[in-house]
C-alpha cells in the first residue's frame, strides 16, 4: 500500500500553515522516498481555501517524484471544462505527467454550498450530470484535436487544446464519493451507494473516499471490483484511494482532542468524537501504524493522510521516521 500526504490548504485561514510551509512540506515528502503522492483540498465558496490548481503548480515546480492532485476537486462541476482541460494540461506539463485529477460533485451542507448553487444556477442533480459530461469532454480534449461535443450542460465545436498533457495517453481521472453511511452522509441507502460506485466503473480510472468504517469499505471495494469485472474491466485497473487523517501523540486522548478542534475549525462543523476516532489515526506510532495497516488490509491501494493538528512539520517527521517504518514492517 502506498502512502500520500494531504496538505491543509484551508489552514492558511486560521494559522495552521502558510503557502511557503506547504511547499516545504511537499519538498520533504518528495525527498522522503516513502511518500508516494501529495494532495491539496479544493473548494470555491463551499469551504474556501488557497486555490488548488495554483498551489499544485507551485508544488509541481518544487518536486520531482510524487504524484499530485486535489483530494478532491469539489469545484469540478463549477469550472468551465474547456478552460479546466487547458489549465490541467499545463499543470501536467509542469509536473512531468505526475498529476491525478480527482473529480467530485462538491455538494456540501455549509452555507457556501448554497451560495455556489445560487451563483452558478445549479441544483445538486446538475452537479452529477456535469461531472459525467465534464469527464467525457476532458478525456477527448486531452487526446484528440478538433473536438465537437454536445451535452445537456455544455456544447463546443472544433476545439483543440494545445499543448496536450505530458501523461500519455492522458492524466488519470478519479471520482471521489462518500454516499450513504459512514459519518459523511444520510442513513444507509445501498441503491444510492451502488449507483455512485457504478459511476466510477463507467467513467473513471480510480475511486477516492474519506469514509472510515472497515466493514463498510470492504463491501464497497468488493462491489466496485465486481462491477468492473462485469463490465469487462480489470478490477485492479481501478485505483482505490482513502483520504484519512493522522495525529501522533503518546497521549491518545490529547490526540483525539486536538484532532477534533482542528477538524471542527477546518470544516466549520461540530463533529462527534466517535467520528473523529474513526476518521483520524491517533495515538502512539504503533497505534497509528495499526490503523494504516487495517486500511491496507481492507484493500486500498493508497492511503493519504492529513495532519490534524498545528505542529505540521513535527508530525510529518514523526510520520516519516516512526510510523511508516512500522507500516512497512
Amino acid at each position: 500500500m502506498k502512502i500520500g500526504l494531504t496538505l491543509p490548504n484551508r489552514g492558511v485561514l486560521f494559522g495552521v500553515t502558510t503557502p511557503e510551509e506547504m511547499l516545504r512540506m511537499a519538498e520533504i515528502a518528495d525527498r522522503s522516498g516513502t511518500i508516494n503522492s501529495v494532495w491539496v483540498g479544493d473548494s470555491l465558496l463551499g469551504k474556501p481555501r488557497m486555490e488548488s490548481m495554483t498551489l499544485l503548480a507551485g508544488i509541481a515546480a518544487r518536486t520531482q517524484r510524487v504524484r499530485l492532485g486535489p483530494a478532491c476537486m469539489a469545484s469540478f462541476p463549477l469550472r468551465d471544462p474547456v478552460l479546466l482541460a487547458y489549465q490541467w494540461a499545463s499543470l501536467d506539463l509542469l509536473a512531468g505527467g505526475r498529476t491525478v485529477l480527482v473529480a467530485c460533485t462538491g455538494i456540501v451542507p455549509q452555507a457556501g454550498g448554497r451560495i455556489e448553487g445560487l451563483l452558478y444556477g445549479l441544483q445538486p442533480q446538475d452537479r452529477v450530470k456535469r461531472l459525467i459530461e465534464w469527464i467525457a469532454l476532458l478525456k477527448r480534449l486531452w487526446t484528440e484535436d478538433e473536438v465537437t461535443f454536445t451535452g445537456e450542460h455544455y456544447r463546443c465545436e472544433g476545439i483543440t487544446i494545445e499543448p496536450k498533457p505530458a501523461a500519455k495517453p492522458r492524466p488519470p481521472i478519479w471520482i471521489a464519493n462518500n454516499a450513504g453511511r459512514g459519518g459523511f452522509g444520510p442513513a444507509d441507502n445501498r441503491p444510492l451507494v451502488e449507483r455512485t460506485l457504478r459511476r466510477v466503473v463507467n467513467h473513471a480510472d480510480g475511486w477516492q473516499t474519506s469514509l472510515y468504517d472497515p466493514d463498510d469499505l470492504r463491501w464497497r471495494i468488493g462491489y466496485l471490483r465486481e462491477q468492473a469485472a462485469a463490465k469487462g474491466r480489470d478490477p485492479r485497473s481501478i485505483e482505490t484511494h482513502l483520504y484519512h487523517n493522522i495525529n501522533i501523540n503518546e497521549d491518545r486522548h490529547a490526540a483525539l482532542e486536538e484532532s477534533k478542534k482542528f477538524l471542527d475549525i477546518y470544516y466549520t462543523e461540530d463533529y462527534p468524537m466517535e467520528m473523529i476516532d474513526g476518521w483520524v489515526a491517533t495515538g502512539t506510532p504503533e497505534q497509528c501504524a495499526d490503523r494504516l495497516r487495517l486500511m491496507r488490509d481492507v484493500g486500498f491501494d493508497e492511503v493519504t493522510v492529513r495532519i490534524a493538528g498545528w505542529d505540521q512539520f513535527g508530525q510529518l517527521r514523526r510520520l516519516l521516521d516512526e510510523v511508516l517504518p512500522l507500516v512497512d514492517a
